[in-house]
């Protein structure tokens, strides 16, 4: 017998949420995070791989990204995928080392970085909204097999609202946070 499970509900909500904190932390606000290379992906042996599992990144410094690259054959290929990363950020090679000085960022830079943050925040509220489509309709479902009552099937309808209403609060929390981190100069 299918039921409806609010921890499931909630796990997949929250998993929207983390989700969510993995995009904004590649959205670089002038300072060199290794957050940020985690989406990048690099066409190598044949496939799509990320960046980490070519590389160890590190910040030596502030403004500074050191890519340490493993296998030397993969030195352009990482470049390519740095470059189409859409992170306007420009590379110099010395050996297997890749260096990135994080350039800083100006006002249209700024807006720009906003907007992608707000689609980001966006997506993952519309992923939200689904998982609270989909158990509304289990909800219904079982409603109508008589598996819920008419008064189990609102409680059930407000608590999962509820677990919705929760999760969209915390996107737009984060959200506003990094707006106000992108915008600061």
């Amino acid at each position: 017998m299918e039921e409806i499970d609010l921890n499931d509900i909630k796990r997949r909500m929250n998993n929207s949420l983390e989700v969510l904190k993995t995009e904004f932390s590649g959205l670089r606000t002038g300072r060199a995070s290794a957050n940020m290379f985690e989406t990048i992906n690099v066409n190598a042996y044949g496939q799509v791989m990320k960046l980490r599992d070519l590389a160890t990144v590190s910040i030596p410094e502030a403004k500074l990204v050191s890519i340490q690259v493993w296998d030397v054959n993969n030195i352009a290929l990482i470049e390519k995928g740095i470059h189409e990363s859409g992170l306007n950020l420009n590379p110099q090679t010395e050996g297997s080392i890749i260096r990135i000085i994080m350039p800083e960022l100006n006002e249209e830079r700024r807006i720009e970085l906003a907007k992608t943050a707000s689609k980001y925040a966006e997506n993952s509220k519309i992923a939200v909204r689904n998982v609270r489509q989909d158990s509304m309709n289990l909800l219904k479902r079982l409603h109508q097999s008589n598996t819920y009552t008419d008064d189990e099937q609102r409680e059930m309808a407000d608590k999962i609202q509820n677990l919705t209403n929760e999760s969209i609060k915390s996107i737009e929390t984060l959200s506003l946070s990094k707006e106000e981190e992108i915008k600061k100069v």
